[in-house]
């Protein structure tokens, strides 16, 4: 079975902070190049709360122009105040070209609500969007809603489930999901979102990743996603995960504006201008992700990966932002 890093893209803004989508088509060939198998549009990454409906619609369209029927394409669609309204929009953005909409977890019961309230409503959820492919995203806000394994057989027992973005973070959590899936014929996609998890989830059986270090270095989850079940690898397979789980803490800091960061480092045109985090880079926080690119190259250097000439992606010369 191929083994998928499918990245969680990050929504490009112009100098006015609207979508830029000249740079969200560059976006999607440096990816390409780095080797992904997928794309996860409209997500947490992309700032999605940050967007309107509109927006979320546009810039999903766009992505499906501009993937081209290369890889499949997953997005969010439960957005909306009630079920009624959350099935309408996945209708709308199912209408866009994508291969599956994505349901977020925390969407579909409140905080305290128990196990049975969230099964009537994705069971509603289900029956209003008739034969539409779904996945599901534990997804931090508005808050983490882990599937408990129970849950998640009950779900993969309606048939309607492609695909799962896991946030579990906690092994044992991971295992116990995938040993549900295992026990059946579901077709589901399972990813883990945790990039200090990656040698072993893949090791359990996960399909691939979907995590923000993509977002950094795609070349590097592709070679581990490759790699990760590889006998001949398994020196540099562990020598990588922990060079990741080493930087993953400080890719975090004033995400996604660090991403935005790093890839402009890397010769994308991508301005470091976010919707989500407002805050310019501190000059400590550009010497940490400064430092990390440096150990990128090493990485590359030492597993023969040739990173991505940037330069060969970008059509039409832009200014990036001036220096502080």
């Amino acid at each position: 079975m191929e083994k998928k890093f499918v990245p969680v893209m990050i929504t490009p803004f112009n100098l006015k902070a609207k979508v830029d989508l000249d740079v969200v088509s560059t976006l999607v060939e440096f990816y390409l190049a780095a080797g992904v198998k997928g794309f996860f549009a409209n997500c947490l990454s992309s700032e999605m709360y940050s967007i309107s409906e509109d927006e979320r619609l546009e810039l999903t369209r766009h992505v499906v122009r501009a993937v081209d029927g290369r890889v499949p394409i997953v997005a969010t669609g439960s957005f909306g105040l009630t079920i009624e309204d959350k099935a309408e929009f996945a209708g709308r953005i199912y209408d866009t070209g994508i291969d599956a909409v994505i349901l977020i977890t925390g969407h579909y019961a409140n905080v305290e609500d128990s196990e049975d309230v969230l099964m009537r409503n994705f069971d509603k959820m289900f029956r209003l969007t008739k034969n539409i492919p779904m996945g599901l995203y534990e997804c931090p806000a508005p808050y983490k809603r882990i599937i408990s394994p129970e849950i998640f057989k009950k779900l993969l027992d309606t048939g309607r489930l492609v695909y799962h973005k896991d946030t579990s973070i906690e092994l044992e959590k991971v295992k116990a999901k995938l040993d549900v899936l295992s026990q059946g014929s579901y077709g589901l996609e399972f990813y883990d979102a945790h990039t200090p998890n990656a040698m072993y989830s893949l090791q359990m059986g996960a399909r691939g990743m979907s995590s923000i270090s993509g977002n950094f270095y795609p070349e590097i989850l592709v070679w581990m996603v490759e790699n990760a079940n590889n006998p001949d690898k398994q020196e540099d397979v562990r020598w990588l995960q922990g060079e990741l789980s080493r930087v993953d803490p400080l890719i975090h800091v004033a995400y996604p504006m660090s991403a935005k960061y790093f890839l402009q480092k890397r010769g994308l045109p991508v301005r470091t201008i976010s919707r989500a985090h407002a805050l310019e880079l501190t000059l400590q926080q550009k010497q940490t992700l400064d430092d990390i690119h440096y150990s990128f190259l090493g990485w590359c250097e030492r597993l023969g990966i040739q990173p991505v000439q940037t330069g060969k992606l970008i059509k039409a010369k832009m200014p990036l932002d001036p220096p502080i």
